[in-house]
C-alpha cells in the first residue's frame, strides 16, 4: 500500500503532494517548461533499446533453484528499481505545470488471468524499495500477481472500474472531471490513487509473453506516470566473434515512452547506460545497492 512503502527522505513542507514531495531546486528552463508542454502528450519522447538475452537466459536457469519464478521481466523489472535508485529523476512527475518527485517506487503491470481472447485482464502495482534486489522483486511481484491472478478474483481496480462503467454518461463525464480535477490539485481520494495504473513510477506491458514484437505506447493525462515500456518477443539476430564466424543471438526489444519534462536528454541518456550495464550483467542485481542518491531537487 502507498502509506507503508514511502521513501522517507524527506520532511514534508506546504505545496508538497501525498504521493510526491515539490522539486523547488530545478534548472529555470525546467521551470519554465511544463507551461509550454503543458501535457504529457505534448512531452513524449520515443526510444527503443535492442536488448541481449542470451546471457540472461543462462543467468536465469543458473538461479532457477534459488529464484523461483525468475524471468526476464523480473530482470528488467529489478534493473529498473535499481536505476531509480540511483538515478532519481526518472521517479519524477509533472502535474498542473509542477514537478514532484515521487516518494515511492511502484510498477503497473498488465497482466492476464487466462491466456485467450475472452481472459480477462486486470492490472497489478507491486511497491518496491530502492535497496530491493532481484530476489525481492521476484517475491514482491509473484505474491501480487498470485493474489490477482485468479479467474474471477477481484482487485480495487476492477472493482472501481466495474462501478464508474454502470454510471450513464452525463455522470461519467462529471465523474471523470472530477477526478481530474482532484488529481490536479493533489486531494484525489488515496483509495483511487492506490487502485489506479496510471498513479505509478513506471508502466510496464510485457507483450512478448503473448508473441507480439513491442510498441510505442503512449503515456496517459491523468495520473502521475512518467515512464511506458513496453516488452517484445524474443528474436534473432546475428553477429560476427572474434574469430569471424556468424553466430546467432537472441534479443528482445524494449520500447520507451518518456516524460521529457522531468529531465533532460543527457540525464535519460546516462540513465540508459546504467540500465543496459545493469542488464549485461544481472549478478549485479543480487545484492543491494551501495548507496541510494536522494533527489536535490527536494529541499
Amino acid at each position: 500500500m502507498l502509506n507503508t512503502n514511502k521513501l522517507n527522505h524527506f520532511r514534508w513542507q506546504w505545496g508538497d503532494r501525498y504521493d510526491g514531495w515539490r522539486v523547488r531546486k530545478v534548472d529555470p528552463v525546467f521551470r519554465v517548461i511544463p507551461y509550454i508542454l503543458r501535457t504529457r502528450m505534448d512531452a513524449q519522447n520515443f526510444f527503443e533499446e535492442k536488448v541481449p538475452i542470451d546471457h540472461i537466459e543462462t543467468f536465469i536457469k543458473k538461479h532457477k533453484e534459488d529464484i523461483p519464478d525468475l524471468s526476464i521481466m523480473h530482470v528488467i523489472m529489478a534493473a529498473t528499481v535499481r536505476l531509480i535508485s540511483q538515478r532519481p529523476h526518472l521517479n519524477r512527475f509533472v502535474v498542473w505545470n509542477k514537478i514532484f518527485a515521487r516518494n515511492h517506487i511502484n510498477f503497473s503491470i498488465a497482466i492476464k488471468r487466462s491466456l485467450t481472447d475472452s481472459g480477462e485482464e486486470t492490472l497489478i502495482k507491486p511497491y518496491f524499495q530502492p535497496e530491493n534486489t532481484l530476489q525481492d522483486v521476484v517475491r514482491i511481484t509473484r505474491e501480487v500477481q498470485m493474489a490477482n491472478q485468479q479467474q474471477g478474483a477481484q482487485n480495487a481496480s476492477d472493482t472501481i472500474s466495474k462501478i464508474l462503467g454502470k454510471l450513464p454518461d452525463w455522470l461519467m463525464r462529471v465523474v471523470a472531471w472530477t477526478l481530474l480535477w482532484t488529481d490536479k490539485v493533489g486531494i484525489l481520494p488515496k483509495f483511487i490513487h492506490e487502485a489506479s495504473p496510471w498513479h505509478c513510477s513506471v508502466f510496464l506491458t510485457n507483450i512478448g509473453s503473448i508473441g507480439v514484437e513491442s510498441i510505442y505506447h503512449h503515456l496517459y493525462e491523468f495520473g502521475t506516470c512518467s515512464n511506458f515500456v513496453a516488452m517484445g518477443k524474443k528474436s534473432r539476430y546475428h553477429a560476427y566473434n572474434k574469430e569471424g564466424e556468424m553466430i546467432a543471438h537472441k534479443q528482445i526489444r524494449l520500447k520507451f515512452v518518456l516524460d521529457e519534462r522531468i529531465c533532460d536528454g543527457f540525464y535519460y541518456a546516462a540513465s540508459l547506460r546504467l540500465m543496459t550495464k545493469y542488464l549485461l550483467n544481472p549478478e549485479i542485481l543480487l545484492t543491494p545497492p551501495e548507496k541510494v542518491v536522494k533527489d536535490e531537487g527536494v529541499r
